[in-house]
């Protein structure tokens, strides 16, 4: 199964390349998890007993290797940069969890209509790499039977600030990829929208790392 044919999956694809996956998962054996991958695998894993997750924007799969070698059943990661998913494959091997994971290349908006629904969808750091929010948080929402849990940048003005500067330097080298500060306000109200309360918050100075519960079906 896959999808990666959009401008979106294009931009990615260039952005994340093999030398910034191996990077990444250099980095991950040596120190393990980054501050928002903790505190969304902490998160989730209080929620309760959990036995299926969606990981959108895996990366190099540091979110999934966590919560299953903390005991979740499956996990199924996408995303659209082939380069991460091959770093991801073989870590995954290497920790003896490529039964437990499913890895899936593609634009998860497009893919997620395939995808069968799990019990948590988490994006960690993932919606501010999107154009547009309410697309990508409305199939997330749609694939959830109980939670959603996401990381995304503060809106506060040395965010953006230092945002505006990696979007030119990028610019400047004909890089078509950008990072976006979405509103805050107007995630938090799809959320609602589509059914789902706050359960907690944790922030660090740059991230902000939620979790919602279903609290509406069909």
């Amino acid at each position: 199964m896959g999808s990666c044919c959009s401008t979106f999956c294009t931009t990615t694809e260039r952005q994340f390349s093999g030398a910034v996956a191996r990077r990444d998962l250099k980095r991950y054996r040596r120190r393990g998890p980054d501050a928002t991958t903790r505190l969304l695998r902490d998160t989730i894993l209080r929620a309760g007993a959990v036995g299926s997750v969606l990981d959108v924007g895996t990366g190099i799969g540091a979110l999934s290797f966590e919560l299953l070698a903390a005991g979740v059943p499956k996990a199924t990661a996408v995303d659209a940069a082939s380069a991460y998913l091959a770093v991801a494959r073989e870590e995954a091997g290497r920790r003896n969890l490529a039964d437990r994971l499913e890895l899936l290349h593609g634009d998860f908006v497009a893919l997620a209509p395939q995808l069968a629904p799990t019990d948590v969808v988490a994006m960690n750091r993932v919606v501010c790499c999107y154009p547009a929010y309410e697309p990508l948080l409305e199939k997330a929402l749609d694939r959830s039977r109980r939670f959603f849990a996401f990381s995304y940048p503060h809106d506060r003005w040395y965010v953006r600030t230092v945002v505006s500067l990696m979007n030119f330097a990028r610019a400047m080298f004909r890089n078509p990829f950008r990072v976006v500060v979405h509103s805050a306000a107007g995630m938090h109200a799809l959320l609602a929208r589509g059914g789902f309360s706050a359960v907690s918050r944790r922030t660090t100075p740059v991230w902000a790392v939620e979790l919602y519960a279903r609290t509406q079906t069909g």
